[in-house]
């Protein structure tokens, strides 16, 4: 197009009595109406990229420190007292969030598909049906349902999706990129 320019040249243009936030708030607004599109200038071109560029895999990052975060509270919290109500808050978390939110974010790979306020609702709704089909299925193998195949089975579980859910947003963004590409009048690569 003819009228690309970069984030910071635009701002630049914008008029120069505003302060930096309020001509951010601004590009915001209009990015939101539709009024503005913007375009990462050197997008990612291959998952692993996709995957260290923590502007696109924040999420992903985060999810992996919690699941790892709670698991490793969970056993020493036994040892170090202190840690007993951080235990609590990152066990609700792991066990009535997170197991949900990579399944919402595996089958809903498009940032568009849900609102925020339905992504969190589905979240914790699947959450509580995934975790005692996990338990279920715990039930009947040499293990049990105890505290150790629990977690680990948990951690699994979410750690697999959130993979199999990066791949699926990964491949809904290379889509994009390349439906742009030919609304623009390039060929896809």
């Amino acid at each position: 197009m003819k009228n690309e320019v970069t984030l910071e040249e635009y701002l630049s243009k914008l008029s120069r009595g505003k302060g930096t936030w309020s001509k951010l708030r601004l590009v915001y607004e209009k990015t939101v109406k539709g009024e503005l599109k913007l375009i990462d200038p050197n997008p990612p071109r291959t998952l692993a990229e996709y995957a260290l560029r923590l502007d696109y895999s924040l999420w992903f990052w985060t999810l992996t420190v919690l699941v790892l975060l709670a698991v490793i509270v969970v056993y020493t919290s036994s040892t170090i007292p202190e840690l007993t109500t951080l235990r609590y808050f990152l066990g609700t978390l792991y066990v009535l969030y997170l197991p949900g939110y990579v399944l919402v974010e595996a089958l809903y790979p498009d940032e568009r598909d849900l609102k925020p306020l339905e992504r969190l609702a589905l979240s914790i709704g699947l959450s509580l049906a995934v975790v005692p089909l996990i338990g279920l299925i715990l039930n009947y193998t040499p293990w049990g349902i105890r505290l150790d195949p629990v977690v680990a089975s948990l951690a699994i579980y979410t750690l697999v999706i959130s993979i199999v859910a990066l791949v699926r947003k990964y491949n809904v963004y290379k889509s994009t990129l390349s439906q742009a590409r030919v609304i623009r009048g390039r060929r896809p690569s």
